[in-house]
């Protein structure tokens, strides 16, 4: 049953860590654009559609929240903080790609999503050494994911680096991608709050998505209001008037929506049959966390984040990408 859960958070991390390739198909769109209509499908349709299979019969998801409305408010609130996190991300991605952006956005948010959430909702006996050393070892591994970067960057001429990522900046990047790491953190803080949300009659598996839901309807907000306010900054409100992308890029952003929130749906599901161990239950932030930097570093490699570089990097990003997969399993083996 571990195997199971450990098996779908691994799929899910890998849509999530794929989420941002189809986003290199939108055509004639400023940054602001697309990244609001993909967080369209990403924040408010797919998981209002996940939110929908925690439903017993004769249940209501605005009964729910009415009933918990402390817990409601908290959890949304924590998605607002989250939404902030989730706009550097992506432009962490911007300026840094996919690789190397995620590394460390995703590494400071799964290091503090594990341990602040226990310290926020005061569960802390789920704060285990177990689950501390895991932490401590993937945290080791983003931070040899950080050398490989920096060696990167000292190894590949900015012509070759704005190959594959056309607008990089690395001190620019390393700023946000830190900031975007503290506060994606939130989204976990979020789902802590959450937990009370859920009925007695929704299969275990399923058991998060309403939280999941207002965490990411408060992401949605913060960033809807940002790109909007970009479109009127940028004067880029002609780009969706342009219909003749409209096809293409729908189906894109729809994807890349689709892909992003499989994790969360992953996690959810794969929490389900992790109930019999507790260290794992716990730890399962970190574990999607890690998984999502180690297959985005793939993805890197695939795009090319990482031609030119000499072999040592190379060496120092698969060790880095070893230990993270080494940190998922080790909480359960102590």
């Amino acid at each position: 049953m571990i195997f199971i859960g450990l098996l779908i958070i691994a799929i899910g991390a890998f849509c999530q860590s794929s989420s941002y390739v189809p986003i290199n198909k939108v055509k004639n769109w400023s940054w602001e654009s697309y990244w609001f209509v993909q967080g369209i499908f990403a924040w408010l349709v797919f998981p209002i559609l996940g939110a929908l299979l925690a439903i017993p019969s004769g249940e209501s998801l605005l009964g729910l929240y009415a009933a918990h409305s402390a817990a409601t408010l908290k959890t949304i609130f924590f998605g607002m903080l989250w939404g902030i996190g989730g706009l550097t991300f992506g432009l962490s991605m911007r300026y840094l790609g996919v690789a190397l952006g995620q590394s460390v956005a995703l590494g400071l948010c799964s290091a503090l999503g594990t341990i602040l959430t226990p310290v926020f909702t005061g569960n802390m006996q789920d704060l285990t050494t177990p689950v501390i050393v895991g932490v401590v070892v993937m945290l080791i591994g983003i931070t040899i994911l950080g050398i490989a970067g920096s060696l990167k960057t000292k190894e590949v001429d900015d012509e070759k680096k704005k190959e594959s990522v056309k607008d990089f900046n690395f001190g620019k990047g390393i700023l946000v991608a830190v900031l975007s790491g503290f506060m994606s953190a939130c989204f976990a803080i979020g789902l802590g709050f959450g937990a009370p949300l859920s009925w007695e009659g929704t299969p275990e598996i399923f058991k998060t998505l309403p939280a999941t839901l207002l965490v990411t309807f408060g992401g949605f907000l913060v960033n809807a209001a940002y790109c909007l306010s970009q479109n009127a900054k940028n004067k880029t409100w002609g780009d969706y008037k342009k219909g003749n992308v409209w096809g293409n890029n729908l189906i894109f952003c729809a994807l890349a929506g689709l892909l992003w929130y499989s994790q969360f749906f992953g996690l959810s599901l794969g929490k389900g049959f992790l109930a019999g161990s507790a260290v794992l239950l716990a730890f399962s932030w970190s574990i999607l966390m890690s998984l999502n930097v180690t297959f985005s570093n793939v993805w890197g490699i695939i795009l090319k984040e990482w031609k030119g570089c000499s072999k040592k990097t190379i060496v120092v990003l698969i060790g880095g990408l070893v230990i993270l997969v080494i940190s998922c399993f080790l909480p359960q083996l102590l």
